[in-house]
């Protein structure tokens, strides 16, 4: 079996995180461009000398500036309206500053309307941790969006447009795309619909435009709420070389895309972590991969649901654990 994969971990580049991350182990920064200094933004671009700078900054503390997650893509990308073709212009451009810059996994997504959705965001976990939750008939309560009915295949065809211009950039930058499951996979929310939503999509989506540039971010939690085999999907996708980034979290037991809750990364849930580490260094997986949402503890505010610093913290440590046992074992 490969080597262990390299820890990323999802933070702001501040002299107090590196320092936090430099001392946990991780080596892969995972972050996005702060918006606020005026060398960071040139209208929708985000520009190079900002890039290089946070890279700089990031390598000064021994770690990788790997991911940005990620320069947003404007609805009108996503359902086809007037005014697409500029924004795509912008997000090349955007990737052409990665590439520059040398920061080589641009993480995305295709939900439009609303990105990651929850409908309670303190439920009480293991020991009065709270954790985050979904029930999508809650939801469904609010009715249309602004958009009203939006078909899947519009999706289809906004999501084949968009790749068919950005791909070639992406080739030529060094970029690799990460396509980030909806979550919830499930369709229609709202009357929206959602295209990422199960496995056959993710392959048709990478069918679209074949590159070993276009690929996914294998968010364990998002695909583990379509209950599949998901160590057979990472090694599906895996040894097409098309997971270029993956996150690592767990659902309740039972969970499913329309009513689930998120649980600590050791604790009993519907994955299997063990098997589906596995299953990463199976395929030779080195990384980054990065704790994605975990509870919020006992001495934490819960500001930022799902990504206050000791849960995942607590990811990491198993994450680690996991690896080395595997990886020992297999030599056993």
């Amino acid at each position: 079996m490969s080597k262990p994969i390299g820890i990323g971990f999802l933070t702001q580049v501040t002299p107090e995180r590196m320092r936090y991350m430099a001392q946990m182990g991780a080596e892969h920064v995972v972050t996005s461009l702060p918006s606020d200094p005026s060398r960071n933004r040139r209208g929708a671009v985000w520009t190079y000398e900002g890039m290089q700078a946070q890279r700089e900054e990031v390598e000064n503390y021994g770690l990788k500036l790997s991911v940005y997650e990620g320069i947003p893509i404007p609805d009108r990308v996503k359902l086809g309206l007037d005014g697409r073709d500029q924004d795509i212009e912008d997000y090349c451009e955007g990737i052409r500053n990665m590439g520059r810059a040398g920061i080589p996994i641009l993480c995305y997504n295709w939900m439009a309307g609303f990105g990651w959705l929850r409908t309670e965001f303190a439920t009480p976990g293991r020991g009065g941790a709270v954790v985050t939750t979904y029930v999508h008939e809650d939801y469904e309560k609010a009715g249309l969006t602004e958009y009203g009915v939006v078909p899947e295949q519009a999706l289809w065809d906004s999501l084949e447009y968009f790749l068919k211009a950005v791909v070639p950039v992406a080739e030529e930058a060094g970029v690799k795309l990460a396509m980030h499951p909806d979550d919830p996979p499930r369709s229609p929310i709202r009357s929206m619909g959602r295209i990422m939503t199960n496995p056959k999509n993710f392959q048709r989506m990478i069918d679209l435009v074949p590159s070993p540039n276009n690929g996914l971010t294998f968010c364990q939690g998002c695909f583990t709420e379509m209950n599949i085999d998901v160590p057979k999907w990472i090694l599906h996708f895996g040894k097409q070389g098309k997971i270029h980034f993956a996150h690592f979290r767990n659902i309740n037991r039972g969970g499913t895309a329309d009513n689930f809750s998120e649980v600590f990364h050791d604790e009993e849930g519907e994955a299997d972590m063990y098997e589906t580490m596995k299953a990463y260094i199976e395929f030779g997986f080195e990384g980054p991969m990065r704790p994605d949402h975990a509870p919020t503890m006992e001495g934490e505010n819960n500001d930022h649901p799902g990504y206050a610093l000791q849960g995942r913290l607590m990811g990491v440590g198993y994450m680690k654990g996991l690896m080395e046992a595997i990886v020992k074992s297999s030599k056993a």
